[in-house]
């Protein structure tokens, strides 16, 4: 099957014809049949195989002042018609065209962060508000803002949303969600509603919005919340999360920054999803390691926080965009040191090799750059400094509980999460706050 594609003006079918030889994608510039009226005399043409890459190649440009036709065969003679829905057609083959959220996008996932240092500086400004109620804020870092309503129970909220590091919006949905959540159960906490928040472009189809928003509400079901709303605009970049609010109990409120002297460290998910999401971006990563990465941002921390409950926790938090060094220079927060055991920390095989080749990410270096003169990792391997630097995307949970309790904890945590491992310990304060076995 054939399409042409015609333009009001010779100047767009040049842009248009420009934009898709960009792209390798065949295309050939015809004069306009006589059949067709409306044109400026010459139009594009392309076949059925290329068609959803022709149309969302030039979606993503913003050049969409053409009408489409497809030629069909009447009574033994050619003529065009319109399509006037496209939709359809720049939807087939989504997961491989050019119809793609990546195209729109200069950085992805967690990894779009605001570093951790310049973070720091602009809250540093920023008026403190006293209310004897609120107990968890913006002060020390942590994952959520907690708020007190009586004696037994707390609200826990929270906010998160990033551009995409996948192309299949539904996958994309469900990641941005999971992310979102996460940080309720890094207080403790149990989600009871969240809100979604909504940026996507005009140029986009509207079809991979709805794509994004169902894999979102998969989540929050999983979840066991509810999802009562939200907020959209039009923006340059698509981006989704969550507002979420939760409950947790007074005396089961974890923090980030209150590790007990003598407690295990335990990371429940291995690192090295935003190395392997670069390298897929960059066309170099195995459909395996893909596949491993996603199936890992996709899966809630819930599970391994229900297994919590029974255990003595003195601090928590969740591994995101600053990577799972910042965040443990957080959790020592200047009190205490933690030795980490540098053979225990689970990683992606597949990252560790990618990191190897130097297929990094822009945010893992400014991690680097902020952890400088805080933790010396220059005695370990290149691979691994970048593993503990790498910005995580719905990372896992940072767990510091009871040495006596360690083992079943993570024995419990394995049963759904088996590459969770004791990676560390809190010892007195020394020179440094992160240290090395």
């Amino acid at each position: 099957m054939e399409y042409l594609l015609t333009f009001k003006t010779t100047n767009a079918a040049i842009k248009a014809e420009q934009a898709l030889l960009a792209q390798d994608i065949p295309v050939g510039v015809v004069p306009l049949p006589s059949q067709i009226s409306a044109g400026c005399g010459i139009c594009l043409k392309g076949d059925r195989q290329h068609i959803a890459r022709i149309l969302c190649t030039l979606s993503a440009g913003q050049l969409n002042d053409y009408t489409l036709y497809t030629r069909v065969e009447l009574a033994g003679q050619y003529t065009y018609e319109e399509v006037p829905d496209r939709s359809t057609l720049m939807k087939e083959d989504s997961a491989e065209n050019l119809c793609s959220l990546l195209d729109h996008c200069t950085s992805g996932g967690c990894g779009a962060k605001i570093s951790p240092g310049e973070l720091s500086q602009l809250l540093s400004g920023l008026p403190r508000y006293e209310d004897a109620n609120l107990l968890v804020g913006f002060d020390s870092s942590d994952d959520a803002a907690v708020y007190k309503l009586n004696e037994e129970t707390s609200l826990v909220s929270t906010v998160d949303f990033f551009p995409p590091m996948v192309n299949d919006p539904r996958t994309f949905g469900k990641i941005a969600a999971a992310n979102a959540l996460s940080d309720i159960y890094a207080m403790g906490g149990r989600p009871l509603i969240a809100l979604n928040l909504v940026c996507f472009p005009e140029s986009l189809d509207s079809a991979l919005l709805k794509e994004i928003l169902a894999g979102g509400a998969e989540k929050v079901a999983e979840a066991s919340a509810v999802l009562a709303g939200g907020h959209s605009i039009y923006d340059k970049e698509p981006k989704y999360g969550l507002a979420v609010t939760g409950i947790v109990s007074n005396n089961r409120i974890f923090k980030n920054n209150t590790p007990a002297l003598g407690h295990h460290l335990i990371l429940t998910k291995p690192l090295g999803v935003g190395i392997i999401m670069a390298a897929h971006r960059g066309g170099v990563a195995s459909a395996e390691a893909v596949e491993e990465a996603v199936a890992s941002m996709q899966r809630l921390n819930k599970y391994a926080a229900e297994q919590l409950t029974s255990f003595t926790v003195s601090a928590c938090t969740d591994i995101t965009g600053f990577g799972l060094l910042a965040h443990l220079l957080e959790m020592a927060a200047n009190a205490v040191s933690l030795r980490l055991y540098p053979q225990e920390i689970p990683y992606f095989e597949s990252a560790f090799a990618y990191a190897n080749e130097y297929l990094i990410t822009a945010a893992g270096q400014r991690n680097r750059n902020h952890l400088a003169g805080k933790a010396s990792v220059s005695a370990l391997p290149f691979a691994l400094q970048e593993l503990l630097f790498d910005p995580q995307t719905s990372g896992g949970l940072l767990i510091c509980v009871a040495p006596e309790e360690s083992a079943s904890l993570l024995q419990a945590i394995q049963a759904g999460d088996p590459t969770a491992r004791i990676i560390g310990e809190v010892l007195p304060k020394e020179h440094d706050a992160i240290v090395f076995e």
